[in-house]
């Protein structure tokens, strides 16, 4: 028997793993099947001590079309399943140590903006459409949009990006920062790729702490005070701020090379 086809095509850039979308025949539309592969691959890469970084794409000519919507079930316990997925998914983009770049061409509808706005740099070809289609086929939003939409934009803003499903162009959805940087069509994942590597060189402790004082469930100033000193007496003891102080002084670049810590290290 002929075994299908990954959903997810991986390979490693240096210490930068690709993730690679793989379904262009529905214009990279997600079945459940396909969003349990990349949900894998996001752990695999969370916990792979070279990896760095990782690079979210699409093959062309659309990043993600969303979900798959005739794989979509109205009986409540396929879809608990195929929801408890795709929270798995928005919760390790948010909260995962490993940094993570998403390159966009073509477009990011419905669960793909939510991969987009869920990563914690996005990358858009000037071309390229987003929008939050959920409300188009009488749904709200889900893979966190809610959080990452109001995150970016404000809660005023993203009930009207869920409520009216606007389409966006990579510039308007730039000016409303919802997305990081717009770049000329053809050049998302080349770009993504610089920047994936720009953070895989500086200390995996830092960018993982910091992802986690950003993702803390309370954002009063107070909880968001403790989060930092916390994450901060850490990193003064460690390795990387040694060599960080080192090489400044020596007035050369710093070699971080500290391992990156487990989710679990980085809350306790």
């Amino acid at each position: 028997m002929t075994q299908p086809s990954p959903a997810v095509r991986v390979r490693d850039d240096g210490p930068v793993r690709v993730l690679t979308l793989d379904r262009p025949e529905r214009r990279n539309s997600l079945n459940l099947a396909d969003r349990l592969e990349l949900l894998a691959a996001l752990r695999e890469a969370q916990d792979d001590p070279g990896c760095r970084a990782v690079v979210l794409t699409g093959t062309p000519p659309v990043f993600c079309s969303g979900g798959d919507i005739s794989s979509m079930s109205p009986d409540p316990a396929e879809a608990a399943v195929r929801l408890r997925v795709v929270a798995d998914i928005a919760r390790h983009l948010v909260t995962s140590p490993c940094p993570i770049v998403s390159a966009v061409e073509g477009g990011a509808y419905g669960l793909g903006l939510a991969l987009a706005t869920g990563s914690d740099y996005a990358v858009v070809a000037a071309d390229a459409k987003l929008t939050c289609s959920f409300a188009r086929i009488g749904l709200t939003a889900d893979t966190g949009l809610s959080y990452t939409l109001s995150a970016r934009v404000g809660p005023g803003r993203a009930r009207e990006l869920i409520l009216f499903a606007p389409v966006l162009t990579a510039q308007q959805a730039r000016d409303q920062g919802l997305i990081s940087e717009v770049v000329p069509p053809g050049h998302a994942l080349p770009v993504a790729l610089e920047r994936a590597h720009q953070i895989a060189a500086f200390s995996a402790p830092m960018v993982a702490a910091t992802k986690a004082i950003l993702a803390h469930p309370d954002h009063d100033l107070e909880s968001l005070l403790a989060a930092e000193s916390a994450a901060q007496a850490r990193l003064l003891a460690g390795a990387d701020f040694a060599e960080g102080r080192a090489a400044f002084f020596e007035r050369r670049p710093p070699r971080f090379t500290e391992p990156r810590p487990t989710t679990a290290q980085v809350r306790s």
